[in-house]
């Protein structure tokens, strides 16, 4: 019986974990010694130039004054609240033109595979027109459109009572708060949950029992019915704030400006084109089969589309579609060149002001790098649960 060999020592050197350690300590110090090279020669300069450093300028008075702020802010403010202002205006933008851009994109990416060959050519000519039209041009377009195709206030469009168009926006009759609309507000997220609850129940009892259940018309009367009945139990205030012409200008109401309406447009006119593409794209994804064998059951083209072709289209739809919604959040930064106070505005303001600039920039990256981890987040865990469950 012969004794097994010695193993062999391997060298330190030779060995594929050992180098893999070295190399990646040689990568972390190299980074480091870099890292400390540049923030220590910045930090010399500015203050060899006298340039205050650090965050003590956000507690400082702004004295400048926003266009459009969904909440309360004057020059008197600080910096810290004007960059709020900006943070809250990117993200209004950002969430309508996301949501306008689903539907928008789906719509025309439904009519694009339309057997109607009027509809399906002038999906694709839509699709063709804007995204090959840069989105900066676009903004540029729309900017124009509203202030030099408009009349002025004196002469605005009056096609409702109450409602004005003209080159300084959109203006609107708008309720005069009053508590119940806060109820109605709780009545409305109650009414979301209930609603789920009950889209889980029906399913499950489907599966139980085989039986439907009529969840579509019960859901909009909960969504519906249970604001509406807060207000009338609340006194139903009916009270409204008119806008009035006075001077150069309307007072009262609910103002949208050109430039947000400008902006909104043209971030969606110009992403939609691309969801589109995507939605087309994951439409044909799906085979050709699952059609044929729901038209063998019975069901008719729009429960086709709905519940069989959709549904199997959306796992392939949700990765390029999050790219899109992150790309109109960041293309919501172009804003500024129109002059509509988004974050990169304000923070353009707040470093022309104060000239710290590598502050304000850091700002400006950390802030959309927050949306865009947010955005993706969601989409992710959507993507997730969208995912089909393997066995």
């Amino acid at each position: 019986m012969h004794d097994a060999p010695p193993s062999r020592k391997v060298p330190f050197l030779n060995d594929p974990a050992n180098r893999s350690i070295i190399y990646q300590t040689g990568v972390l110090l190299m980074v480091g010694v870099l890292s400390y090279y540049l923030i220590s020669n910045t930090l010399a300069n500015l203050d060899r130039q006298n340039i205050a450093t650090g965050l003590g300028f956000l507690q400082k008075e702004a004295s400048f004054e926003i266009g459009e702020s969904p909440i309360r802010y004057s020059a008197a403010d600080t910096y810290a609240r004007a960059l709020a202002v900006g943070v809250l205006n990117t993200l209004i933008v950002s969430f309508i033109g996301i949501a306008l851009t689903v539907i928008l994109g789906t719509l025309i990416g439904v009519a694009r595979l339309s057997g109607n060959w009027l509809v399906s050519r002038i999906a694709a000519i839509y699709i063709e027109v804007f995204q090959d039209i840069p989105v900066l041009l676009q903004l540029f377009f729309w900017y124009a459109f509203f202030y030099e195709a408009l009349p002025g206030p004196r002469q605005a469009v009056n096609p409702l009572s109450g409602v004005f168009l003209s080159n300084r926006g959109l203006v609107f009759a708008i309720p005069v708060y009053h508590p119940a609309y806060a109820g109605m507000g709780l009545a409305l997220l109650i009414g979301g949950v209930a609603v789920l609850l009950l889209k889980r129940w029906a399913h499950k009892r489907q599966d139980r029992t085989g039986q439907t259940f009529p969840v579509l018309p019960v859901c909009l009367a909960v969504v519906a019915g249970l604001p509406v009945l807060t207000w009338w139990l609340a006194g139903a205030p009916t009270q409204m704030n008119v806008p009035v012409l006075k001077g150069f200008n309307f007072q009262g109401g609910l103002n949208i400006s050109p430039e947000f309406s400008a902006l909104l447009l043209g971030l969606v006119l110009y992403t939609a084109a691309f969801v589109a593409e995507v939605v087309r794209a994951g439409i044909q994804s799906v085979s050709r089969g699952q059609t044929e064998a729901a038209m063998a059951i019975g069901l008719k083209p729009g429960q086709i589309l709905n519940l069989v072709i959709l549904p199997q289209a959306l796992r392939v739809i949700i990765p390029p579609l999050t790219s899109q919604m992150l790309n109109l959040t960041k293309n919501s930064s172009l804003a500024v060149a129109i002059g509509y106070p988004d974050f990169v505005s304000v923070a353009g303001t707040t470093i022309n002001q104060t000239g710290q600039a590598i502050e304000g920039v850091a700002l400006i990256m950390i802030v959309y790098l927050c949306f865009s981890l947010a955005t993706s987040a969601f989409m992710n865990w959507y993507n997730k649960k969208m995912a089909l469950v393997e066995r």
